[in-house]
């Protein structure tokens, strides 16, 4: 039975909108409060006038930067839409401050963050779901005494925000440490899903997003997705069972195309897709950000889509239809402008859950993030127990992990270094030589954003992945109020996340940046 047939045989779309847990598993747990986000595009617009007048106000108020310190769900959404503005617009706006998103426990990231803002000028969002995620708590810790030192520790709470649920840790120490809001968020929203809520729309709003049309896009596609439009017309489903159809017939990597300005785009979906599909043995893997050149000979493993901003010509509008000659599988969307984004985030999450149903997979838990989560805790516990530092230590070599390669596989790169200019091009020619010389797709994550990412799909997923993991020396750089610094905290991230892969059987190598540069 084709995959369009089970979603109409089954129901599935109108037990999405039921919010059915059946549809996915017999326990209801992080399901009947996981699908908020079906509303969210409506919900969320009476919410408009008031965040219009907060962005306002910041910026009567000379506010030249945000920096949103946030994880996972809290940050990709934000990322994207402030690289996809940017990249939009033709000149920069000085009407409207800088986002600047800090997902990293890298202490160069950090001293390269904190040496680019005016402390006195610049608004934080600390950002996170449920209120303790360690990163952003120990990156407010630092910016707090920055601002502090700036302006005076009885006004440094004016310069930070919070995005949270209700009653969490962190919604208790911003009204304890006197932040200037506290946006708090529909519980029934998870991370992964939430772009679409107060996570994605205060910073949207803060850097001049236009918010009605992002929501008013999504709202279109939800109207679009709904339970009594047939599958076949549905675009979310149709997208779902494109990707479930061509996973189970062994074509698993589904490789994201976009033009130019839609390029971070990619950093969203691999998130969604691998940690919603990636676990019990099962999953589909995301490849996004490959060279031009990897394509030359694509893996009968592979499928693609293809998002075009309208009036942009790219290379990869010409290699999409190279693919598409090719017989190989490739779905087409297009935009009209960035602001249409809102549909796309909708519609991806649709076909998230519906590729969920057919897989047989659970798409709104995280199972295996907790792992590494753990490993680091007792990392850091033993740290302060007898004060000695977690390491990376180079294990086995690339070449004697490729050789290991069989048709399916895929090799992970998991970059524990701050991410420069210099390390992207370094490690796309590293992507491109696999490619050329394995011809296996490859995957790209930053440390410890990853964690957060695609963490879930390497180590709960299927064990087709490579995994390498790249090193880089870090400084000592201190955290207010704590035993250990973000040098040991990134160092024990990294230490702990090998012990998970290696628990996992993955197969892995570990090797300084500097073989590489």
């Amino acid at each position: 039975m084709s995959a369009m047939a089970h979603l109409q045989r089954s129901a599935a779309i109108r037990r999405i909108w039921d919010r059915d847990h059946t549809l996915w598993s017999e326990d209801p747990s992080e399901i009947s409060d996981r699908l908020g986000w079906l509303d969210a595009p409506l919900s969320m617009l009476p919410e408009l006038d008031a965040l219009d007048r907060f962005a306002r106000e910041t910026r009567a108020q000379g506010i030249a930067h945000i920096v949103l310190l946030g994880m996972g769900g809290s940050s990709l959404g934000p990322e994207v839409l402030g690289r996809c503005l940017a990249a939009s617009r033709s000149d920069a706006n000085p009407t409207f401050p800088e986002l600047i998103v800090l997902d990293s426990t890298i202490p160069a990231r950090i001293r390269t963050v904190a040496g680019s803002i005016d402390p006195a000028r610049t608004l934080f969002l600390v950002s996170s779901k449920s209120g303790t995620t360690i990163e952003s708590n120990m990156l407010y810790r630092y910016f707090r005494r920055i601002v502090e030192d700036a302006v005076g520790p009885e006004r440094a709470g004016d310069s930070f925000v919070a995005i949270t649920d209700a009653g969490t840790p962190l919604d208790e120490l911003a009204q304890r440490d006197g932040f200037r809001r506290v946006f708090r968020n529909p519980p029934d929203i998870g991370g992964r899903y939430s772009v679409l809520s107060y996570f994605g729309l205060v910073p949207a709003a803060l850097i001049g997003f236009d918010t009605r049309r992002l929501l008013q896009s999504a709202a279109d596609v939800r109207a679009a997705c709904g339970p009594d439009v047939p599958a076949s017309d549905n675009p979310g489903a149709s997208l779902g069972a494109f990707i479930a159809e061509n996973a189970l017939a062994g074509r698993d990597k589904l490789t994201v195309l976009t033009s130019p300005a839609l390029a971070s785009f990619g950093l969203w979906a691999e998130q969604l897709i691998a940690e919603s599909l990636g676990k019990s043995g099962r999953g589909v893997i995301p490849v996004v950000g490959e060279p031009i050149g990897a394509f030359d000979r694509p893996s009968d493993d592979r499928l693609f889509v293809y998002l075009k901003l309208a009036g942009e010509d790219s290379d990869t509008y010409a290699l999409a239809g190279r693919i598409v000659s090719q017989d190989i599988p490739l779905i087409r969307f297009s935009i009209e402008d960035v602001a249409d984004l809102g549909g796309e985030f909708f519609c991806w999450q649709f076909a998230t859950a519906t590729a969920g149903a057919l897989l047989g997979v659970h798409p709104f838990d995280q199972p295996d993030v907790q792992r590494a989560k753990d490993f680091t805790e007792n990392a850091l516990r033993q740290f302060e127990k007898d004060g000695v530092a977690p390491e990376i230590e180079p294990q086995s070599s690339l070449a004697e992990l490729l050789e290991t390669a069989e048709p399916g596989d895929y090799l992970a790169i998991l970059a524990y270094t701050e991410q420069t200019p210099q390390t992207d091009a370094a490690l796309a020619d590293l992507r491109l030589a696999i490619a050329a010389e394995r011809g296996i797709p490859t995957t790209l994550g930053y440390g410890p954003r990853y964690l957060h990412s695609t963490g879930q799909l390497h180590k709960g997923g299927p064990n087709n992945v490579l995994v390498l993991v790249v090193g880089q020396r870090q400084d000592p750089l201190p955290i207010p109020h704590t035993p250990y610094d973000f040098c040991i905290l990134a160092n024990a991230q990294a230490s702990a996340d090998i012990a998970a892969l290696q628990a996992a059987n993955r197969r892995i190598a570990v090797m300084p940046l500097s073989s590489l540069i």
